[in-house]
């Protein structure tokens, strides 16, 4: 049975708490999916409401729009990510982009470190923070 055809942008928005410039966004990267009316106005279902507040909280976790389309792909949006069952196929996804946010850490510690060391050498050469 088809979904009926029920939500202008602007509803959609407020019903997501996504902005219909996101919702716009997420059309143009192709994941999302509006048919239009004979007047042009884009009409959303029930399941780009779900699908548009998946997005958002995937984007919200740093995700790209590459991976969140892979997950679309895998049919990974099409309920609450919330509900489960959790879609095993985008688990690969998940641990590349720890993966990836662990190096910046790291990088970004060692980057500290380095600037905190520098600010040391000059309050020392500047004599300021020294114990009186």
């Amino acid at each position: 049975m088809p979904m009926e055809l029920e939500m202008r942008i602007g509803e959609l928005a407020r019903r997501t708490g996504v902005s219909a410039r996101s919702l716009r966004y997420y059309e143009q990267q192709g994941l999302l999916s509006p048919t239009r009316a004979d007047n042009g106005y884009r009409e959303y279902d029930e399941l780009a409401a779900v699908r548009a507040v998946n997005i958002k909280d995937l984007l919200d976790l740093a995700l790209t729009v590459d991976d969140i389309r892979e997950f679309m792909e895998r049919g990974c949006l099409d309920r609450p990510l919330s509900d489960g069952p959790y879609c095993a196929s985008a688990l690969s996804t998940v641990h590349a982009r720890l993966e990836s946010l662990d190096e910046r850490i790291e990088r970004l510690s060692r980057l500290r470190a380095r600037l905190a060391a520098h600010g040391g050498e000059i309050e020392r050469a500047l004599g300021i923070g020294q114990a009186v």
